[in-house]
């Protein structure tokens, strides 16, 4: 796995847990158009799924996909994959404005589905799949990467869970990205296919929020967007912040950017940062800048003193298993399924009410 290459960012997990017999949970990839769906595939591939087919219009991605996965067989269309009885799920990382529309037929055809974040880019898509979900009973996830497939995020949830730092009462976060720009295609630059930064890079951090502080809602009080320096793509953002109140009375706020330079060890210097009553916690997600190149070091401040663990492989990724689980048991151990849709709706509101900052200079009004 290339560390400076965000888009194909696709960890591996040392941790062993296993939660299906072989052959017990079939799934296939349809819509092969970001990297993500290789990190989507290993996690449920760890926990004992079974990846048996791939479709995507472009043969190199397939080949691509194959040559990862040699027991994934090519599907002739989508139609092959969604008509086969023996497929329980699709995953799928397609242009993130077709990834609503091909969960219905997915459900439609019997099957979970798991998409790429973010899930979707209009609200209107997010109450059809919350009605798909009311009509058939399926499983409808959404790979909230960030948090659920990085260690020190999953031991910090872990450590909040056991009371470590009180009541959360507040959650900073930061998301930057490398661009690539010259490997990114054409939908990337264009929030129409994309959403717009809130609502892409966005999702994982209000996702992250409503987790850590245990929310079930929370009212996006203001927000902003910007395209600083890409002028190049005049649709483009580069920058994008805001700050939500959750139900329960903690706040947040977080920005997220495509500014990562060059020298930097990884595509990201991800961090998140959780006040509690009785203590705080620091996820450095994938680097420590100058200090050790390795991810996944937590932070953790609270009456008893300060702790460092660095928990690279040492915690693995519960979600996958958790999620197979959940499909095959109709629980919600892994993510509730209100969850899954209330973050999806937060950010395209967060990207609906944002300010547009035009250049370096705020708007006269």
């Amino acid at each position: 796995m290339d560390r400076n290459d965000g888009m194909n960012y696709a960890p591996k997990s040392s941790v062993e847990r296993v939660v299906v017999e072989p052959g017990e949970f079939q799934f296939a990839a349809i819509g092969l158009d970001h990297g993500h769906i290789y990190a989507m595939s290993n996690g449920l591939t760890e926990a004992g799924a079974q990846l048996v087919a791939v479709y995507d219009p472009d043969p190199k991605k397939v080949q691509a996909f194959i040559e990862k996965y040699p027991q994934a067989k090519a599907a002739s269309s989508e139609e092959e994959i969604l008509d086969n009885p023996d497929i329980k799920l699709v995953a799928s990382a397609c242009i993130p404005n077709n990834r609503g529309p091909l969960g219905l037929r997915v459900l439609d055809h019997g099957k979970h589905y798991f998409s790429d974040k973010p899930g979707f880019t209009k609200k209107e898509q997010i109450e059809q799949a919350r009605q798909k979900v009311a009509e058939t009973g399926l499983k409808w996830g959404i790979s909230y990467s960030e948090r659920i497939h990085v260690e020190g995020a999953v031991f910090a949830g872990q450590l909040i869970e056991e009371g470590a730092i009180g009541r959360v009462v507040q959650v900073i976060g930061v998301g930057p990205h490398r661009i690539s720009a010259d490997q990114r295609p054409d939908w990337f630059f264009d929030p129409e296919y994309y959403g717009g930064i809130l609502c892409d890079i966005g999702s994982h951090q209000i996702e992250q929020f409503l987790h850590f502080a245990g929310a079930k809602d929370a009212k996006v009080v203001h927000s902003k967007i910007a395209n600083y320096h890409f002028k190049q793509y005049p649709k483009f953002q580069d920058f994008g912040d805001a700050t939500l109140v959750a139900d329960n009375g903690a706040t947040f706020y977080f920005r997220v950017d495509w500014f990562t330079p060059d020298g930097l060890g990884t595509w990201g210097d991800g961090r998140v940062t959780i006040l509690g009553t009785d203590g705080y916690i620091e996820v450095r997600k994938y680097i420590d800048i100058a200090r050790n190149g390795n991810g996944d070091h937590v932070y953790l401040v609270n009456h008893e003193g300060e702790k460092h663990f660095e928990v690279a492989g040492k915690v693995g990724f519960p979600f996958f298993g958790d999620f197979i689980l959940d499909c095959l048991n109709g629980t919600e151990n892994a993510m509730t399924q209100e969850h899954t849709f209330k973050a999806a709706e937060l950010c395209i509101d967060a990207q609906e009410k944002a300010v547009l900052i035009e250049g370096a200079e705020l708007p006269v009004s």
